[in-house]
């Protein structure tokens, strides 16, 4: 499997500014940018995952934060906070997922397949992955938890998702 190349696309992105427009007709103007539900969620990029639809939520219910296997990066916990004092947030859920490929390899595992793919050095390059998925949900709750601007003022729950099933467990 090949790394694709900038302009592979026939279209470039054509065809997501057209989809752009159509979605636009029907948009629901007069949102205000608060978290109606008091919800934030952090979970992945994985595109298998609609985070407002698994937990029966809509536009301007919740904050929705992604990263690679949902883990907490310095810039989710800085959203986090802003969100807590200034978009009513009172609820983070953390939401990694089953079959998640961030918990399927190590630091060092990924950096020589990407090193491989690419024909690039990626040796120096953090992905924050871990095998141990479990581990390491129960520890970013734990930070977050623990975190003065957001543990005094929000409940934390750590959560999986099965991407199989569509359930959430909760873990922590």
């Amino acid at each position: 499997m090949t790394t694709p190349t900038v302009g592979e696309h026939p279209h470039g992105f054509d065809d997501l500014v057209a989809a752009n427009k159509r979605y636009a007709i029907s948009f629901p103007h007069g949102f205000d940018g608060i978290a109606h539900q008091g919800v934030l969620i952090l979970t992945c990029m994985d595109s298998r995952l609609e985070p407002l639809e698994m937990f029966g939520l809509r536009v301007g219910e919740a904050k929705i934060l992604r990263t690679a296997g949902g883990r907490l990066t310095q810039p989710a916990l800085a959203a986090m906070v802003m969100g807590v004092h200034k978009l009513k947030v009172n609820r983070i859920l953390i939401v990694p997922h089953t079959l998640c490929a961030a918990a399927s390899s190590t630091e060092a595992q990924l950096r020589d397949s990407i090193s491989e793919l690419s024909g690039v050095d990626a040796h120096g390059f953090t992905f924050g992955v871990d095998p141990d998925q479990m581990g390491r949900l129960r520890e970013d709750v734990e930070t977050v938890r623990t975190q003065p601007l957001i543990g005094p003022f929000a409940e934390v729950g750590g959560f999986l998702y099965n991407v199989e099933t569509g359930l959430v467990d909760r873990i922590c």
